[in-house]
């Protein structure tokens, strides 16, 4: 096995440029933060960036948990990679990461200063210490589950390699605790969110009523509407459903595992409002 380490100081720009780094290696594994990360997918491991102090976010990075070391080294063993890119802010970071990993040395060193220009460097740790942004090399659908309740942007690099045009997707992160602070959205806050998010979505007429459940994961929602009859039912209803996920998670970084729309009220040209009762619409 060949180990490759990208070093560079906190906030400069190390996860961003991972993926650059691992294609020109041919390197199709990555240890970032304490996870393990195979093409666009977390294998193993769970990141740093979650942790609430600094001194946490460096033993679960330096994977001093047992049970997170034993977890990531069984799914290395299983998958017995012929490359791994380590990143770390410094060369002995690198070396006590492999070493907690039982992984060879770095046969190569890359230095952030190397493969990226000060402009980018600048501002890279501009937007970590103004904004508190983390990049993870991975899609945010990998990540969106394990970072509920932080607000999450996806990022696109567009990068031309030969003839072709490459895609790189990575996650954008802004912790709800770190030193700019912590957030809480109160529950009438977010049912003023999700009714007029749902108001403005065409042939829904009335939100008669949200629920809201929450745990550790995300969010389920459930909204029952008056809605006319300008299509069909199932299409205003499966609009009202993709729209508010949408802008939900996007306004509040929340990750919104489910959300049932039941229409239980058609508003009628002809007849006016009709009520849903015992899975019959009734004039009222």
């Amino acid at each position: 096995m060949e180990v490759y380490a990208l070093i560079g100081q906190s906030g400069t720009g190390k996860s961003y440029k991972a993926f650059m780094v691992a294609k020109e290696k041919e390197v199709e594994y990555i240890i970032d933060d304490g996870l393990f990360i195979g093409g666009t997918r977390v294998l193993a491991g769970k990141s740093a960036k979650k942790e609430d102090t600094k001194l946490a976010a460096v033993r679960r990075a330096l994977f001093r948990d047992e049970n997170h070391k034993k977890a990531v080294k069984k799914t290395i063993s299983e998958l017995n990679p012929g490359k791994i890119l380590v990143l770390g802010t410094s060369l002995k970071m690198i070396e006590q990461i492999t070493k907690a990993l039982e992984l060879p040395l770095p046969c190569e060193s890359i230095y952030i200063d190397d493969i990226s220009t000060n402009k980018e460097i600048n501002k890279a740790i501009m937007s970590r210490r103004k904004e508190g942004k983390h990049v993870i090399p991975v899609p945010s659908v990998e990540v969106k589950k394990d970072f509920s309740g932080y607000f999450i942007d996806s990022l696109k690099i567009f990068k031309k390699r030969e003839k072709n045009l490459e895609v790189m997707e990575k996650t954008i992160i802004r912790p709800t605790f770190s030193y700019l602070g912590k957030y809480e959205i109160a529950k009438n806050a977010l049912i003023q969110i999700i009714k007029i998010s749902l108001l403005q979505v065409d042939g829904v007429e009335k939100v008669k009523k949200i629920k809201i459940e929450s745990d550790i994961e995300g969010v389920r929602i459930t909204a029952e509407l008056i809605i006319s009859l300008k299509k069909r039912i199932d299409l205003i209803l499966i609009d009202a459903q993709k729209y508010l996920i949408e802008k939900l998670e996007y306004s509040t970084g929340l990750n919104v595992i489910k959300a049932d729309i039941w229409a239980v009220g058609l508003n009628h040209l002809d007849k006016g409002l009709l009520i849903l009762s015992d899975g019959l619409f009734e004039t009222k």
